[in-house]
This record gives structure tokens, sequence and C-alpha cells, in this order.
């Protein structure tokens, strides 16, 4: 168990965020069996209060890039504290979010709030993100590569994604395959003596 424990450890630690994405195609079936494995999560009284939206229509990708950007263009400019652009400067990221074209898919994932058809839910931010952390665990375990853009606000993306106001925009998560030419930064971890405490 400790072996196999220490495997997935060292697997999960070659997992980067992308930016650069190829546009080959991903094989049909595996982002619905990721998303399958992210809807096993915990939720608050077992409501699973998400939805997964998957764009990999060129004209709806399109549209969702065009609004991201505009939010993000004025998030850079106007919005945006120095210390938040000091604390990126090192990672090659600014308002222009060609991933959401590029990339074969584009999963849009959302907070389903108590609404006509949907019950009360409870620990949603929570919930919601355990399964995103699944899903993140699924695609990189299929040899996939993803990228969490929160692009801010986001109800344009209720708009591009014909979702109801109940739902509300969690996470952006283009994926696919990494551009030939693709490059991360070259991240350091805090060790575990950081990270964890033990009584």
């Amino acid at each position: 168990m400790v072996r196999e424990a220490e495997a997935f450890a060292e697997r999960m630690a070659q997992r980067r965020s992308v930016r650069d994405f190829s546009a080959e195609p991903i094989p049909a079936g595996l982002l619905e069996a990721a998303i399958r494995a992210a809807s096993t999560a915990p939720s608050g009284a077992n409501v699973q209060p998400w939805r997964f939206v998957v764009l990999s229509d060129p004209e709806r990708k399109r549209r969702l890039r065009e609004a991201a950007e505009a939010e993000e263009h004025a998030f850079y400019e106007r919005r945006a504290s120095q210390e938040w652009l000091d604390a990126i400067s090192g990672l090659g990221t600014d308002w222009r979010k060609p991933f959401l074209e590029t990339a074969p898919a584009v999963i849009v994932v959302f907070e389903v709030h108590h609404g006509p058809h949907s019950p009360k839910p409870y620990y949603v931010k929570e919930s919601v993100g355990i399964a995103v952390g699944l899903l993140i665990t699924a695609l990189h375990h299929a040899g996939l590569v993803t990228l969490t853009h929160t692009p801010s606000p986001m109800r344009f993306l209720n708009e591009v994604c014909e979702r109801p106001p109940e739902e509300r925009p969690y996470v952006v998560m283009p994926v696919g395959y990494p551009a030939q030419d693709a490059r991360v930064p070259d991240l350091a971890r805090k060790p575990l003596d950081e990270v964890m405490i033990r009584w």
C-alpha cells in the first residue's frame, strides 16, 4: 500500500498547469470517464451540486475566449492589485487567453445552487472544489494536461454555456495534450515538513 501511495504521489508530482495546447483530438469517452470520476466526490448531504459543461465547438470556444479576454483585460488594466501582478509576474500570463480556443476541449464547472430544478445544496464550494480536484487528477492520470482559469467576474459563462442563474461559474479548464513547444514555469513545491504537521 505504501509503495502504491508513493508511486501515485510521484505521478502527481509530474502534473503541471499548461497554457500551450496541441490541436490533437481527445479520444472519445475520455472526458466522460474523467467527469464520472470527478462526480464520485463527496458532497454536503450528497446533493452533488456540480455541473460540468464541455465545450468543443470552435464557435462556442471563440465566444468564450472573446468574453474571457474582455474581462481579463479590464482586470489586468484596472482591477488587479500591484501585489497580485507582482506575484504572477514569473508565470508568463496576462489577459490574452488563446488556450481557450486552441485546446480541443474546455470544461466549465458550475456550482449548482437552489433553483426550480435543483434541491438546496450544502457546502457547495467545498463539494465542488473536491470534485474539481478529482477531475484534475483523473485528467492527469489519463495523460492529458489542463489549466485552472478563473476570469473575474465569471457570470458571462452562464450566457456562453447557456446555463440558468442558479448555476454559478466556478472554474474554466482547457484540456488536451501539450503543444510540442509547450513551456511551463520551473516551480518548486513545498517540502512535506512545511505542509504537514503530525501530533
